[in-house]
Order: structure tokens, then sequence, then C-alpha cells
């Protein structure tokens, strides 16, 4: 059989791989500083020779920012377009690590290997799984199973401020039967994964007004309307003290509740509440009642300060009545949930709430995208499932996440296509963080899980 041969191809190539990852880790493609501009046309130009030397006809494609990687290869099966980045975030504090980030090490630790570097796990170890697939796909049979465009991005880690016009413009290069995106995690340790749904993201920033200046509390003390508290009891306001629920009306327009074939799976997929709630120093979940903590993390939608101030932040004291006070929200969003709608009613909620000679002004420069939702009812996802769950030791799971991906809204929205999100990081590669590492296990059986997951698809 064909893909018994490629996995052993993938397992007798395991050390040659791990070089080539190491060569492309070692180009430090921080996108958001300019000064790294260069290494981020680096990398691309790593990627298109790395490409084209497994027959992939790929260009370099420029941007405003940096460049775009897009290739092509024919194949029988289904069209996919396989989507990773290239650019990886800054390696600050530096003293933190424990090696040079852009020189990646092999490193054996208790829970065994790792590669150790930046950009190890996010994204471009979770790329190359997906290369080495195809390229030991081709090596073995001469051909890939499947049509695929592949398509690196430059820009992920700051933004992707070019990714929206360059899919418009090349929407129908880039049209597809199926989009793959590998920059997703395990939902615990030999779990493979397929996130089924991603939580959008609505962001908004207001300032209560007081008076026309700070005050001295001593004069106005008592009389003075005081921002601080005004936003503090507005802040309180948010949410039900009982049962943690969003109290904005109109707030849960849009939320459904969790079909239950896939309760089961999120219920029996190894998830640890008590290992996830004391990581971080917690003893129980503070969220809203009723519903699990995974389901809270994955289905449920939320309203949280990201930062407050105001008044004197020095050392010492200062008797004010500060003129203003800030807050910054985000909400995370499920379902059918819309970012503009749900931004009305906040702003209302709050506006309601004003006391006399309290004012409110927003900031009008934020953004919110909708929920991911994929449509797992699609034969190719049942098929990529089984593929996995025949490489790790425990069956592969439909799961939600917490986090947003936007790139999946994007393809959705320009492109008409539904994304499946596979990926093998784990939750302690500390990704954006110092010391970031990929498990050589994640490394290895994640290119084996794509080579049968492609061969799945294109049988």
């Amino acid at each position: 059989m064909s893909l018994d041969a490629v996995l052993t191809r993938l397992d007798d190539q395991l050390p040659a791989a791990i070089e080539r990852l190491q060569e492309v880790l070692r180009i430090p493609s921080i996108s958001t500083d300019p000064a790294y501009k260069t290494h981020c046309e680096e990398a691309a130009d790593w990627l298109v020779s790395d490409l084209q030397s497994i027959g992939i006809e790929a260009q370099k494609r420029k941007t405003p920012g940096h460049p775009m990687v897009v290739g092509h290869v024919d194949g029988p099966g289904p069209h996919l377009l396989f989507y990773g980045h290239y650019d990886v975030q800054p390696v600050d504090p530096l003293h933190l690590w424990n090696s040079d980030p852009f020189d990646p090490q092999v490193e054996e630790t208790p829970q065994g290997r790792v590669i150790r570097a930046r950009g190890a796990s996010d994204d471009k170890g979770q790329l190359m799984t997906f290369v080495e697939a195809c390229r030991a796909y081709k090596q073995v049979t001469g051909a890939l199973p499947c049509k695929i465009t592949f398509f690196f991005e430059g820009e992920e880690e700051s933004g992707s401020p070019s990714l929206i016009p360059f899919m418009k413009e090349n929407a129908e290069e880039l049209s597809a039967d199926l989009a793959l995106i590998c920059d997703t995690s395990m939902v615990s340790p030999g779990v493979p994964s397929i996130a089924s749904q991603l939580r959008g993201m609505l962001k908004d920033e207001f300032t209560v007004h007081g008076p026309r200046i700070d005050l001295h509390s001593g004069h106005y003390g008592g009389p003075g309307l005081n921002p601080l508290r005004e936003i503090a009891r507005i802040i309180a306001s948010f949410h039900d003290p009982e049962t943690g629920r969003v109290a904005v009306e109109g707030f849960y327009e849009g939320v459904h509740e969790v079909p239950d074939e896939l309760l089961r799976q999120w219920e029996n997929c190894g998830f640890d509440e008590e290992s996830y709630l004391n990581s971080v120093g917690y003893t129980q979940p503070h969220g809203e009642k009723g519903y699990s903590t995974l389901v809270q993390q994955w289905a449920r939608p939320t309203l949280e300060i990201n930062g407050l101030w105001g008044g004197y932040q020095g050392a010492g004291s200062k008797t004010v009545i500060p003129a203003e006070a800030h807050c910054k929200l985000t909400c995370r969003l499920v379902g059918d949930m819309d970012p503009d709608v749900l931004r009305t009613r906040i702003r209302a909620h709050v506006e309601e709430r004003l006391s006399p000679d309290a004012r409110v002004t927003w900031d009008t420069d934020l953004e919110g995208n909708k929920a991911a939702v994929m449509n797992i009812d699609r034969p190719e996802f049942e098929k990529a499932r089984q593929a996995l769950s025949g490489e790790w030791p425990n069956e592969a799971v439909f799961t939600g996440m917490g986090g947003s991906i936007p790139i999946a809204g994007y393809f959705k929205d320009i492109l008409g296509l539904d994304s499946m999100l596979i990926g093998f990081a784990q939750d302690d590669d500390a990704i954006h963080s110092p010391n970031e590492k990929y498990n050589v296990e994640s490394f290895h059986k994640g290119m084996r899980s794509w080579a049968r997951v492609l061969d799945a698809l294109g049988g």
C-alpha cells in the first residue's frame, strides 16, 4: 500500500526533516519590526526554494508589506488550499531565553525531545509538517493525491494588513474546495483535534468624562462626580453577580447550545479542568454558571475588561478627583453573534447608565469579527477525523477554540471556503513567550498525520 510506504519514508527522513526545519528557524523573520524586513524576505525565498525542490510551482508575491508565498501542484483528488505563516513574534525579553532563540536546538526534556526556537511551534514547525508530508508522498508515489495550493503569509503576527487585499485581488487563483490550516493545538496530549468552531472578537474602548479638569478632592470631594467611581459602577453592571451572565440587553442573541454529539466528544477528550485552573493559580471556575469550563472556553461568549485606568498613577498620593477614567474591553463571540450589533448594544448599556454631568466618548478605530463555525457535516471532516485517529493513541475529536483565528473567517467571507483546522502544538509550547518549543513527536506524528489526511481526502 502506497500510504504505508509514505509513512515509512517519513520515519526514515525524520532527521533530514528536522534539519530543514532548523534551517528556516534560523531566519529571524519578525514581521512587526522593520529592522527584520530583509529576514522576512529571506524566509519567503527559503520556502519558495523548498517547495520548488519537490516539484511545486511556487513564487514569492510582493505586497505593500511582507511577501506572500503561493504554490500550486496538480493532483486527482479535491482541490485543497493549505495556509500557514512564516513570520514570528519578537523574542523579548531576551534574557529569559535559555539559548539563542534563532539557534534552534533539539533538547531532551522529561516530556521527551523538543525543538527549541522562536517559531518552532508558531508556526514554522506546524507549516513544515504539511510540506514534509507532501515531500514524502511525492517522492514515494511520484504525485500527490490531491490538487493543492500552498498559501504562506508573512504578516500574521503583525495584524495581516496585506492579507485581505491580496486575497481579494487573487481570489480566483486561491479558490479551492476546502482550506486547511495548521496553526492550532491538540486539546490534550495524544488526542488529535480538528477545530470545529472559533470564537470571534469585538474590541472597544471608552472614556468617561467628568469635570473640565482634575479637581482638588478637598474642595470638590462629596459634591463632585468622580469618573473613576462612575466607570466602576458601570463596569460592575456588565455582569449578573449571581450567575456570571453578561447583563447587556440582547447580548446572547445568536448564541446556540452545543449539540449533544459534539458535547459528548468534548466531555471525553481528556481535558483536565483542575490542571487547567491550577496552572494559573485558580482553585475553581469563575464564569457563567451552568456550563463546564470547556464549554465556557469554546462555546460561550464573554465580555472582559482588559484595561482600566484614570487619575494619579505616580508614587505617593495626589488628592485629586480625575477629569477622566478609561476602559478597554473585548468580547469573545460565538455562533451567529454580530459584532456590529453587539457594539451598539454595549454602548447603549453604558450611555443609559451615565449620571448627570458625566459623558462618554468611544474609540472609533477598533475592529470586530464574527465567530467561525465549520460545517463538520461535510464528509471530508469525518474522513480527516478517522485518518488522525489512525495515527494517534486516542480517537480524534472535533473541538472548539477559545481564541480567534481570523484567517478562517476571511476564507469563508472572501473565498467562500470552509476551513479544516488541524494542529499538533501543545499547550506548554510557550508560543509568543521565551523558550518556545515544538515537541519532536508533534513534528513527526504531525507529518504522518497529514500524509494520512491527504490520502483519505484523495481516496
